[in-house]
């Protein structure tokens, strides 16, 4: 398998963090990120954003809130 480049290695990045990358794929995306510190940057803030996010309790979002979204997303509204 070719070294992945940046661009590459974004695609791959959520089956990586999701562990659902193969582990050819995975230890290519590891040796690139020692040698690329921006990626690094990426991967490492990406995971603390799916960390954080994990432990946030659930909201209830307002029933008018939650209407007016799903309209403007031109989305049917699912049943509660």
């Amino acid at each position: 398998m070719p070294k992945p480049d940046c661009r590459q290695l974004l695609a791959e990045l959520s089956s990586y963090l999701e562990g659902e990358a193969s582990p050819e794929l995975c230890r290519e995306i590891e040796r690139h990120l020692a040698g690329c510190p921006n990626c690094q940057a990426v991967v490492d803030t990406l995971g603390k954003t799916i960390s954080l996010y994990h432990t946030l309790p659930e909201e209830d979002v307002p029933d008018e809130a939650r209407r007016r979204l799903w309209r403007v997303l031109h989305l049917d509204l699912p049943p509660r």
